[in-house]
């Protein structure tokens, strides 16, 4: 636990605010060469996210089709029809990603999952460092464009699925993530600097409304083409 941690849930919202929240509802456009790279170009662009705040759950719909809906758990990924009825799914999906590389191409069970633990780690970030089980601590700030702004290390526990257990958030000067540094197990590893912009306050909470995903050097500096990962937020409802 940290004076960071604390500074940070309460410039995005304050945790008494966010333990009212129970669900989120978004509309977005995801899309960059990620994608593409894993056979599915611009199929998550216009799409609505559903989630749970206080369980990881997570639909996106449509997906792959305008008639289906995705379903996901950590360890339970779900193809339905908008009634709720199973066309496919896979326990434990993670383990299917065992020996990918950067250039091995998804299913459509691969990309529910990826989509759907990424999305809900960044839509329930910061206040998800507040439960039980994760770790933070506050390392050495970081230079870059002439600012140097604190960073957060936070461990995330086995069970909750999210990029990979270590990850590293820059904060700026109000108490805003700006930019977390991560490798994506499931999609080859890369080194990434993801970087938040244009946060905006939905009834109390501070979301980032433009997150673009970039490689990341070994000096952690941030490789500006490709944009592997663009998401553009145009709403956030909680209730």
């Amino acid at each position: 636990m940290s004076e960071l941690r604390d500074l940070v849930i309460s410039a995005h919202g304050g945790i008494e605010r966010w333990n009212k929240v129970n669900a989120i509802e978004g509309d977005m456009s995801i899309t960059g060469a990620l994608w593409a790279r894993k056979g599915w170009p611009d199929v998550l662009k216009d799409i609505q996210v559903t989630a749970d705040a206080k369980n990881q759950w997570i639909s996106y719909q449509p997906f792959i089709s305008g008639s289906l809906r995705s379903s996901c758990l950590p360890d339970h990924s779900v193809i339905e029809t908008h009634d709720g009825e199973p066309i496919k799914d896979r326990k434990n999906p993670r383990n299917s990603f065992d020996g990918h590389t950067l250039e091995t191409p998804w299913d459509d069970l691969n990309l529910a999952y990826f989509s759907g633990y990424a999305m809900w780690n960044y839509l329930t970030t910061p206040f998800i460092f507040a439960l039980p089980g994760f770790k933070t601590e506050e390392i050495e700030p970081w230079p870059e464009d002439g600012v140097r702004r604190r960073r957060l290390k936070v461990v995330f526990p086995d069970h909750i699925a999210t990029h990979c257990a270590e990850q590293i958030f820059h904060i700026n000067d109000q108490g805003l993530i700006c930019r977390m540094d991560y490798s994506a197990i499931v999609a080859g590893g890369a080194p990434t600097a993801h970087y938040l912009y244009d946060h905006r306050d939905f009834s109390g909470i501070k979301i980032a409304t433009k997150r673009r995903a970039l490689r990341r050097k070994p000096d952690g500096s941030a490789v500006l083409d490709p944009v592997f990962v663009a998401i553009d937020i145009a709403d956030i409802r909680f209730s």
